[in-house]
């Protein structure tokens, strides 16, 4: 089982090219019940575009993402919501029903959004793979599209494979007792907690 969310502080780096990110992560009381909120700020480069992106995510007590805020350097900038579960739609509350059915979401830079699905779903190896689509969005045309993606717990709250539909790309993911993940194979690397 996972451990109870208190506020943390880690750190990537993407194994090709430059680049960083620093995230805080904390569980908060509110008056609609507890909130749990990731601020991340990235640098890098991928696919031979640089950016840098600010993002806000917050999920309710169970891991279902609720509110998402990007906003790049250059500009751009997206927010969206979720009000019940696998519905969207922008801040204004115009509905996007295309991405009716997706409840988590995937952001092209950053190892933490594995951390939704591995969390909402509390996979054990019992739950075999589990085949999820997501709100992804890529950091180059920064326009969401739907992704498909499968989940398969390997090791009880230790280990989990992450792998595309299409089969095009598989890695298996350590994480730590509050699901963050610790390696990615050929993509991040977490930096130890006296780095940062």
């Amino acid at each position: 089982m996972f451990r109870a969310l208190s506020q943390t502080t880690v750190r990537w780096r993407p194994l090709e090219g430059e680049g960083l990110e620093h995230l805080t992560l904390t569980s908060t009381d509110t008056t609609d019940g507890a909130v749990i909120r990731a601020v991340g700020v990235l640098i890098g480069n991928r696919g031979g575009s640089s950016y840098g992106v600010r993002y806000r995510i917050d999920c309710d007590a169970g891991w279902l993402v609720r509110k998402l805020l990007v906003d790049t350097t250059d500009g751009r900038s997206l927010h969206l919501r979720s009000d019940h579960p696998g519905e969207w739609m922008t801040a204004r509350g115009l509905a996007l029903p295309e991405f009716d059915g997706c409840i988590d979401i995937d952001l092209a830079g950053t190892p933490f959004t594995n951390t939704l699905p591995i969390r909402r779903l509390g996979l054990d190896r019992k739950a075999g793979t589990v085949r999820l689509k997501m709100l992804y969005v890529p950091f180059d045309t920064f326009e969401p599209v739907v992704d498909g993606q499968h989940y398969t717990c390997l090791d009880d709250f230790r280990l989990y494979r992450y792998e595309a539909e299409d089969r095009s790309f598989r890695a298996d993911l350590p994480v730590d007792a509050d699901g963050l993940v610790i390696d990615y194979p050929t993509l991040f690397q977490r930096l130890s907690p006296e780095t940062i």
